[in-house]
């Protein structure tokens, strides 16, 4: 048999792949393919069909079966104190003011679940709408963490829109009127919800991200991108109604929903805990009263509990 000269020549094992195939994960995890279509049926395991055909992440197949592997009571370090995900000026005062110790890696709702799923953080925040606009954040944590130990808890309503200047000198009226004019247009990282939601939005008015005058790169959090715009850099961008300021405002969705996500043990961990208990508190309810565009009624309502 003549062997390959050398490692660039040879194919990869079908589990290199960072997507499978239904037959790959089957050999991967060493069962049939009818099983394999079986979980996909029940939703036990974590897939796509995002290209039209059925394949499998392997980093999730991974971490999917890492969070079902049963550990000894010592010996597995647990996950560092972390909250990952979304920005939301809120939540980030209130892990400060709670004392709840966990430290913020704000990069975007997608990359929050991420860390989560592979064990870089405790918590996780994001905001991610369906292609609708109409349901949020529980597709995506079922296609990230498809195990039963993660629970998804509600943190806000916020309200999100067009941050432009002071007074709004430019008197602009809207996304298609931005276009339009080509007005600089300062946008988030591809992962974060905020992006995912302007995305929605233009879709529904028959828009492309295409049309618009960008402003430079994305920025990583609604306060940097309500910076670029009141040191004139940009001249609109969609952000939080908190982060606005004293800069003008243009409400365009009034209930986006963020929730937090977590393992049910962390849940019940002090980091976490001391968080929700100071979210019960008069403190939070001033701030957020102070910041605007929150609505915190459901505040600790359990949205999905691993099922």
């Amino acid at each position: 048999m003549k062997m390959p000269k050398n490692a660039a020549e040879a194919s990869p094992a079908p589990s290199a792949s960072a997507l499978m195939t239904t037959g790959e994960t089957a050999d991967y995890l060493r069962v049939k393919e009818r099983t394999i279509y079986e979980m996909v049926a029940r939703h036990t395991i974590p897939f796509t069909r995002a290209t039209g055909k059925l394949l499998f992440p392997r980093r999730l197949i991974d971490a999917w079966l890492e969070a079902q592997t049963e550990l000894p009571a010592a010996g597995i370090a647990p996950p560092p104190p972390i909250y990952a995900g979304s920005n939301d000026p809120l939540l980030e005062w209130a892990l400060r003011q709670s004392g709840s110790g966990l430290a913020v890696l704000a990069r975007g709702s997608v990359q929050g679940l991420e860390e989560l799923a592979e064990g870089r953080a405790v918590m996780a925040g994001l905001h991610l709408p369906d292609p609708l606009g109409q349901v949020w954040n529980v597709a995506a944590v079922k296609a990230n963490l498809p195990a039963p130990n993660y629970v998804q808890i509600h943190w806000a309503m916020r309200t999100q829109g067009l941050i432009v200047a002071k007074d709004n000198p430019l008197g602009i009226t809207g996304l298609a009127d931005a276009a339009a004019r080509g007005l600089r247009f300062a946008t988030r990282a591809a992962g974060a919800g905020s992006q995912r939601l302007l995305e929605v939005l233009l879709s529904r008015e028959g828009l492309s991200l295409a049309q618009f005058n960008l402003a430079g790169r994305p920025v990583d959090t609604h306060d940097d991108l309500a910076a670029l715009i009141e040191g004139g850099e940009a001249d609109c961008g969609l952000g939080l109604k908190a982060a606005a300021g004293h800069l003008g405002f243009l409400p365009l969705v009034e209930d986006e929903q963020f929730d937090l996500v977590m393992t049910r043990r962390a849940y019940f961990d002090p980091p976490i805990q001391r968080l929700f208990t100071f979210a019960r508190t008069e403190a939070l309810a001033r701030r957020a009263a102070q910041l605007g565009g929150y609505d915190l009624s459901r505040l600790g309502t359990v949205i999905w509990n691993g099922s």
